[in-house]
């Protein structure tokens, strides 16, 4: 069974104990470039295309050379045939700005280097499906106000600049909690370091809007169009901390972990609703059906 794959866009098939990237990779050195994450699963990209056009947009807000979508829709395909159909994979589409003196390199796009990685999904993944999660909300100290007033935080673009995702999530750790989900100085829901929110009320799906900086969420977007279909009132809405305790259930949704129930927040236990089983199934269901972009509505 094989455990890791790494395509270049150029269609080759690389070693992974063999280097790839530069020194002076500006994406190494600076955190200066964007990436996609996501499910491999029965052979197939879930939900490529929506991945593939977020990607677009987040080289448009980082002022980096347009993608060539089909180079980028190819070595997917190549990375995923390679991967096989026997376990469910971790694909990542990686694009930096390249190297500080910016040549054209044989594996990246022009001034640019590019590459497709996929490993194992992580052992937390099945866990948290099957029990969800603890989780404690964190200050993520942006304003809701930034995102139409300040481009350059590049807040809702998915860039390799994780440091303070990842910060978040071994501060997390370290009280014993899975994952976090930030707030901002209004007392408002925001997203989580790697994934985002859904809250569930009633007959009601709510998760906060990208108005307010967070990361158009795919998974999400699946469940809406799934869950609409299904007679669910699906909302964009601002949300309040209060309200993920008032709600009937609270999701992390990311396109690795899917759907993710929160079972604690903040210390506080959370008990699954009659319905909670109904999210993933919706989740489900919804990323199989974005596998054909002719079913998408």
């Amino acid at each position: 069974m094989v455990d890791r794959v790494l395509v270049t866009l150029d269609g080759a098939i690389r070693d992974l104990d063999e280097p790839l990237l530069y020194a002076d990779d500006i994406g190494l050195l600076r955190g200066d470039g964007i990436f996609e994450t996501v499910l491999l699963r029965d052979g197939k990209a879930c939900a490529l295309e929506l991945h593939l056009a977020r990607l677009r947009r987040s080289a448009e807000a980082l002022d980096l050379p347009e993608p060539d979508l089909g180079r980028w829709r190819r070595a997917v395909e190549l990375a995923a045939k390679e991967w096989g159909t026997e376990q469910e994979g971790t694909l990542r589409m990686v694009f930096t700005r390249g190297r500080d003196t910016e040549p054209p390199t044989s594996y990246g796009g022009p001034g640019g280097t590019s590459f497709v990685l996929v490993v194992p999904v992580p052992e937390r993944v099945n866990k948290a499906r099957a029990e969800g999660i603890s989780v404690i909300t964190l200050a993520r100290g942006t304003s809701i106000e930034l995102a139409p007033t300040a481009p350059w935080l590049l807040l809702g673009a998915k860039t390799l600049s994780y440091a303070t995702n990842m910060a978040a999530l071994r501060f997390a750790a370290r009280n014993h909690a899975d994952d976090v989900i930030f707030t901002s100085p209004e007392h408002r829901v925001l997203e989580g370091p790697r994934s985002t929110v859904v809250i569930q009320r009633d007959e009601k799906l709510i998760t906060p809007p990208v108005r307010n900086g967070v990361l158009p969420g795919i998974t999400q977007r699946a469940l809406f169009a799934e869950a609409g279909k299904a007679g669910w009132d699906c909302r964009y809405e601002p949300c309040f901390v209060a309200d993920l305790i008032t709600a009937d259930s609270v999701w992390l949704l990311s396109s690795v972990t899917l759907a993710a129930r929160v079972a604690s927040l903040d210390g506080l236990r959370m008990s699954a609703p009659e319905r909670a089983a109904e999210i993933p199934e919706l989740v489900d269901r919804g990323i199989s059906r974005l596998w054909s972009l002719t079913d998408w509505k």
